[in-house]
């Protein structure tokens, strides 16, 4: 189906909530499924944030999983005036969690931004905790409410939409 809509000139698009693994990364294991998509077809979170820190001139500090920093690679990081929060796993320990709550209570308008809010997902081992519920409790803390740039975020499909060069009235 894909193929199809190749073929018929349609511009296309694949959004997906992977916070875990790069676009990169991602691609490589649909290719391994028979699927013919490159990385440029492909809409993350993780580049929707970098646009928007980007375009507000935000520098985060990151509590992700360790293999999606590099989408990161081109995002100045010095001095955060902002945390980016995203399905850390592991790296969601007390230590990272209290690092972002102190970065985020000492500005003076703390911007939170999160990657998801999912709220648990289910893996072979069992169900885990997502992004979602750790993105609450710096809320709670911090008194701050975060922006969400994964789906169903409408800066997440309008991040889609400017990667196919399509405004989103059409």
């Amino acid at each position: 189906s894909l193929r199809r809509i190749k073929a018929s000139g349609l511009k296309l698009q694949l959004c997906t909530n992977e916070t875990q693994a790069t676009r990169e990364n991602f691609v490589r294991k649909l290719r391994a499924l028979g699927f013919d998509v490159s990385v440029a077809e492909v809409t993350a979170p993780a580049p929707a944030a970098c646009r928007l820190l980007k375009e507000r001139g935000l520098r985060p500090h990151l509590l992700v999983h360790d293999d999606l920093v590099p989408e990161f690679a081109e995002i100045d990081k010095t001095n955060p005036n902002c945390v980016v929060l995203g399905d850390a796993a592991e790296n969601f320990t007390y230590a990272n969690l209290n690092e972002a709550f102190r970065l985020l209570i000492g500005m003076e308008k703390p911007v939170l931004i999160s990657l998801g809010k999912g709220r648990y997902y289910k893996e072979t081992d069992g169900l885990k905790l997502d992004v979602g519920a750790y993105m609450k409790a710096l809320e709670y803390a911090c008194d701050v409410q975060a922006e969400v740039v994964g789906k169903p975020a409408k800066t997440f499909f309008e991040s889609a939409l400017a990667e196919l060069g399509v405004p989103p009235e059409q």
